[in-house]
């Protein structure tokens, strides 16, 4: 039988788009949170169900767990080569849900109106799982014999880490991740750009490290507290120091070299970056905002623990800060930051932990090609410009270009879909069933380019 060709492939998906969304809808109703505090994430569940969607087309694939009901989906689809050429990335956790009453739906009902489907996880990452599956599903059925095979790979606890999802495989089971290209989450959403459909591709990620600042003090009886020093007090300097800090603006990552695809003139430096920003943020405040995470290291408190009573001086209070650093920003670095915004305050100490290291692949590859090439196919346009980006936040993709594996944010969001709308991690959590469909066709596309027989 003649291999289709990606029009007939793209009909099939368009004509499977109740599936698509049924998949979808039994993916985000398994309510598999993770509060980062064992025991947590219920993700296997969400691993069986791919297992049994894959067995149906004779597809083997195995659940490894990395701590009981932490499960991690591993499938195959052998080419005739044995080796490996592409691995499609997701992962089945999802945050918790802070406040039902703030939904139109229950958050895990998979409720479908306005063109989306609404609940936890449908955005991030539970989509994209979808369209990988059917993808493969639809590629299966059409007896397409591959070259080089396919790795699905769906990990547990990326939102707390990935300790018992891709960062355990990595460390264990590296064999099982072997691939030199992967797609993962962390890119494939358009961004307006001087009347262009421009696509924004996910090179690399940000840095994160949690910073804990100690604040000490000395207690006493809180009706006598001239006879103690309290902490809070000097946690009140510490907090005004970090919202007066003002980081070194730097324009060394790669999409300051594409503002020309924005429309904006100047080139870009440390002295007017933020001047680019505010003449950016009023037509495309989206934009304007990933320039400026892009432009310099963030430092942000997050929590406060402290005090044992009403009545007491607190002696010890501990600070929470989320730090994102750029990807020539080191510890060193940052420390010298830290040090500078506490200087002056007694009483006070802190701790360094990396949560994720900066990290990014090339712009150019054969993978960056061929998404370009299947996107264009599969939204019948042949106008997208293409701009490369680092995330400020990070995901899995963090453990696998350590291996030597060229990997890519790109989810294949429509273009008519207002990512805004997404809320991920947000009430109203939501995905366009358009961006779904979009989504299965380029991952079908991409594996078809990638490793069909030619």
């Amino acid at each position: 039988m003649p291999t289709p060709d990606l029009a007939d492939l793209f009909a099939q998906v368009d004509a499977a788009q109740d599936d698509i969304i049924a998949l979808e809808q039994d993916l985000v109703r398994i309510p598999s949170v993770n509060t980062g505090f064992m025991p947590t994430g219920n993700e296997t569940p969400v691993c069986e169900l791919a297992r049994d969607f894959l067995t149906r087309d004779g597809i083997p694939s195995d659940i490894i767990e990395s701590s009981p009901n932490r499960g991690n989906l591993i499938a195959r689809v052998e080419g005739r080569s044995g080796n490996t050429g592409l691995m499609f990335m997701s992962h089945t956790d999802v945050v918790p849900v802070e406040d039902p009453n703030e939904w139109r739906f229950d958050p895990f009902s998979a409720t479908v109106a306005d063109g989306r489907i609404f609940g936890r996880g449908a955005s991030d990452c539970k989509g994209l799982l979808a369209v990988q599956l059917m993808a493969i599903r639809i590629l299966r059925r059409n007896d397409i014999p591959l070259r080089d095979s396919l790795i699905l790979a769906a990990g547990a606890d990326e939102e707390h880490g990935g300790r018992y999802g891709f960062g355990w495989l990595a460390d264990n089971h590296p064999g099982q991740l072997a691939a030199p290209y992967a797609v993962n989450e962390g890119g494939g959403v358009p961004i307006p750009a001087a009347g262009a459909l421009t696509y924004i591709l996910g090179v690399g990620e940000k840095g994160r490290l949690q910073i804990e600042i100690d604040v000490k003090g000395t207690s006493a009886h809180a009706s006598l507290p001239w006879q103690g020093t309290n902490a809070l007090y000097r946690l009140n300097r510490a907090l005004s120091s970090i919202e007066e800090y003002e980081p070194d603006r730097d324009t060394s990552t790669g999409i300051f070299d594409y503002l020309s695809t924005f429309a904006i003139e100047h080139k870009a430096s440390p002295e007017n970056v933020d001047q680019i920003i505010a003449e950016v943020q009023p037509e495309n405040p989206r934009f304007a905002s990933m320039l400026r995470a892009l432009s310099r290291m963030t430092l942000t408190p997050t929590m406060v623990r402290g005090g044992i009573k009403s009545n007491s001086v607190p002696e010890s209070i501990r600070l929470t800060c989320d730090v994102r650093t750029l990807p020539h920003q080191d510890e060193e670095y940052v420390r010298a930051q830290i040090d500078a915004v506490l200087a002056d305050i007694p009483g006070v100490t802190y701790e360094v932990d990396y949560m994720a290291r900066p990290n990014s692949s090339p712009f150019e590859s054969p993978l960056a090609s061929s998404i370009r090439g299947v996107t264009s196919q599969a939204l019948q346009r042949g106008d997208i410009q293409w701009v490369p980006a680092i995330s400020n936040g990070f995901t899995d993709s963090r453990f696998t270009r350590p291996l030597g594996t060229v990997t890519y944010g790109f989810s294949g969001s429509h273009p008519d879909d207002d990512p805004m709308l997404n809320f991920v991690h947000g009430a109203n959590e939501s995905v366009g069933i358009k961006s779904l469909v979009s989504g299965t066709k380029i991952m079908l596309g991409l594996i078809v380019d990638m490793l069909a027989e030619k």
